[in-house]
């Protein structure tokens, strides 16, 4: 299968050391690749790196910071001297300082505007900072492949009802912020894909569904069923798409939305 190969291939992944990022990480490199690691600790990135099979290194990587992802660049041209594939998976959820006001505070009309601009930074921001600056170089050498992770929320609106408790309380809102960043990640792919497509540069989205990662158990209950293949994902269930969209199997594929979500958005 030569074509899923990505032997003697460059892949960075932002957000590296989350759920799913690891699995990203694991795959890339299972097929062949030599990752880089790049997440805000540096050295559980480091660590990490040294449990994959091919010769990868961990970075110290902020996504809103210009010369965070300049100073990666930097260290993986040095290291390696190119760019192959970029896995913009760098992403937060808002945390809510007291659990007690989660409720208040992620609903539409009181939901704080610094939040709001903290979910802006990471997950839209970040994209654009890191295909700006890491997918030049791929530019320059007429190939790459960028791979953005987005929601099934930058597609559909949040079922705001998954949240409800058996007592029929409100655990809290999914936050708006987080939908409005994933929905615009999608367009961002579709115009980068455009804009480098003369270049050599295939720009793709991957829109995952939801992960099962120890949440309530109504919670886990209600989203399953209300998909068609009756469970959550596992983090493992994005490693054949991931490898799909780096490699040369999906090379007359641009600009394109690959949902894996076991069905969700197909009722």
């Amino acid at each position: 299968m030569e074509i899923f190969s990505l032997k003697n291939k460059i892949a960075i992944v932002t957000g590296a050391l989350g759920l799913i990022g690891k699995e990203h990480c694991k795959a890339l490199s299972e097929a062949g690749a030599n990752v880089v690691v790049a997440d805000i600790d540096g050295s559980k990135c480091s660590d990490f790196a040294k449990t994959l099979s091919t010769e990868s290194i961990g970075v110290s990587l902020d996504v809103t910071k210009k010369d965070s992802v300049q100073n990666l660049r930097n260290n993986v041209l040095k290291k390696f001297g190119h760019i192959d594939i970029l896995v913009n998976n760098a992403a937060i959820n808002n945390m809510f300082e007291d659990p007690k006001a989660a409720t208040e505070q992620s609903k539409f009309e009181n939901y704080p505007l610094d939040l709001w601009q903290k979910s802006i930074d990471v997950n839209l921001t970040g994209v654009f900072l890191c295909s700006q600056i890491l997918g030049t170089e791929m530019a320059k050498q007429k190939s790459g492949s960028i791979i953005n992770i987005a929601s099934t929320y930058g597609i559909t609106a949040p079922d705001q009802s998954l949240y409800i408790k058996k007592d029929g309380t409100q655990s809290f809102f999914k936050p708006p912020a987080y939908s409005a960043a994933k929905g615009a990640v999608i367009m961002f792919t579709k115009y980068l894909a455009a804009y480098w497509g003369k270049d050599g540069v295939r720009v793709n989205t991957l829109t995952p569904g939801g992960v099962e990662n120890n949440q309530d158990e109504f919670f886990i209950e209600k989203y399953s069923s209300r998909t068609p293949l009756g469970r959550m994902a596992k983090p493992a269930d994005y490693k054949g798409a991931l490898i799909f969209l780096a490699s040369d199997a999906s090379s007359y594929m641009t600009g394109a939305n690959l949902i894996v979500d076991g069905g969700w958005t197909c009722w």
